[in-house]
């Protein structure tokens, strides 16, 4: 009711035409339709903010729907609070801040935000809870502060704990790094999930890829993983978790997991550049030493060469940028070609995170900003009560609501920010000249 009461104060103010001077905290506010309306902010409910009309009612209306400078107006006046993560500046202690501050007003401006230099998984976060239980079924379900497990044998709390560190730390890193991700499970879900097999063979009969180890299924929005890939091993008849175990294709798999609702908007070599760049990460016990990124990167480059021998080789700059994902599949037709796709992507998002500009990463976080508002556009378009969901994804809506564009071309929309009208030639020269800087040689078109 409110949201109709406010859609119709704008509707009246456009018909007026009022032309009043806002006044004390009045001021002009402007909807993604582009009208207008003069009230006075009244505080955030949600992810809706409050208005106070000048007729004295105060009305709620959805973040997502104002324009762009009202939400950072909004967003300077609640005060800018960091996502939920523990994350150590140089210099600085680790503090955590509250959970509970709505995702619109949390948000970092763009210029503030910074790259953490150590992210620890906060210890609430892997204490486990074990839901239920039942041998007969094969079925134990135990829970992490933002994860669920489905396993397929019971397993020690400290082992669980061990387990669910990985997954929680990834969490962390992905909301500290200045990409601007929110880590939100899939609607309808308090928590992500992720389902355990005892076995390999269990984990194919229930449709894991046979050449993987572990997948982030899109599809029904579970990380699927069975036990060897966890580093889990039966020693008589109790589970222990391998020390020496990497869990580096688990971050990478976690990572797409994380990135959900933000996977349609982007394209194939961002979506998996970014997971390649979690992974490299050096990480043990909860903390990824996100400051190494550097080391990281070249002691990548040492194994891509010495064990694949792979020649850091973007190739085509403008192929690769705006490769469909058809096309993707079609190029990663051998695991080689595949591994080679990956790691043009690793260094692709890390010349924009590190290299690029102001090697700030300005440029590659404006563009994921971007790609947030898609992400808040589309959650405003499915909140809305006129839009009903249907079997098989589908959905329907009336003829006066614009949907979100989620057709393939939608990936590729904001690419213009990276590209900021450079040609493609003076980007691949800027990116030689840039990682030669950094004693790595790469060779792109």
């Amino acid at each position: 009711m409110q949201k109709i009461m406010l859609c119709r104060g704008f509707v009246t103010f456009l018909c007026l035409g009022l032309g009043l001077q806002a006044a004390g905290a009045v001021r002009a506010w402007t909807d993604d339709a582009g009208r207008r309306l003069e009230a006075e902010f009244a505080g955030v409910q949600g992810d809706s903010v409050r208005l106070r009309l000048t007729s004295g009612e105060t009305v709620t209306f959805p973040m997502a729907r104002l324009s762009v400078a009202d939400r950072s107006f909004v967003e300077s006046q609640a005060g800018a609070v960091p996502t939920m993560v523990t994350a150590t500046p140089a210099g600085d202690a680790a503090a955590t801040t509250p959970a509970m501050v709505p995702e619109a007003v949390r948000r970092v401006p763009v210029e503030q935000r910074v790259w953490p230099q150590n992210v620890v998984v906060p210890s609430r976060a892997v204490e486990i809870a074990a839901v239920s239980e039942s041998v007969a079924e094969r079925r134990f379900v135990y829970q992490s502060e933002a994860f669920e497990f489905t396993s397929q044998a019971k397993l020690a709390g400290s082992v669980m704990k061990e387990v669910a560190r990985t997954f929680e730390s990834t969490r962390a890193l992905v909301e500290a790094l200045p990409w601007g991700i929110v880590c939100r499970p899939p609607e309808g879900r308090p928590r992500f999930k992720a389902a355990l097999f005892e076995t390999r063979q269990d984990y194919l009969e229930a449709g894991g890829p046979e050449n993987s180890g572990g997948v982030y299924s899109t599809g029904d929005k579970v990380f699927k993983i069975p036990f060897p890939s966890l580093g889990l091993e039966k020693r008589g008849q109790t589970y222990y978790r391998d020390d020496a175990y990497s869990n580096g294709t688990l971050v990478h798999e976690i990572t797409h997991q994380l990135m959900d609702e933000y996977l349609n908007f982007l394209p194939t070599w961002v979506i998996e550049g970014t997971a390649e760049y979690a992974e490299m990460l050096p990480y043990n016990a909860g903390t990824f030493r996100a400051a190494a990124h550097k080391s990281a990167l070249k002691e990548d480059v040492a194994i891509w060469q010495e064990r694949e021998g792979f020649a850091p080789d973007i190739g085509s700059l403008e192929t690769h940028l705006k490769m469909t994902r058809e096309a993707w599949l079609a190029a990663c037709n051998t695991p080689q070609r595949m591994r080679e796709m990956y790691h043009r992507s690793q260094l692709l998002v890390y010349f924009f995170c590190h290299l690029d500009g102001d090697k700030k990463g300005t440029r590659f976080i404006r563009y994921l900003e971007a790609v947030h508002g898609e992400v808040l556009a589309t959650r405003a378009f499915f909140a809305d009560p006129r839009v009903k969901r249907m079997e098989g994804g589908r959905f329907s809506y009336p003829r006066s609501m614009t949907p979100p564009d989620m057709s393939p071309e939608a990936a590729f929309k904001h690419l213009p920010i990276l590209l900021e009208e450079r040609s493609f030639a003076k980007i691949a020269a800027e990116m030689t000249a840039a990682f030669k800087d950094i004693a790595v040689k790469i060779r792109v078109e």
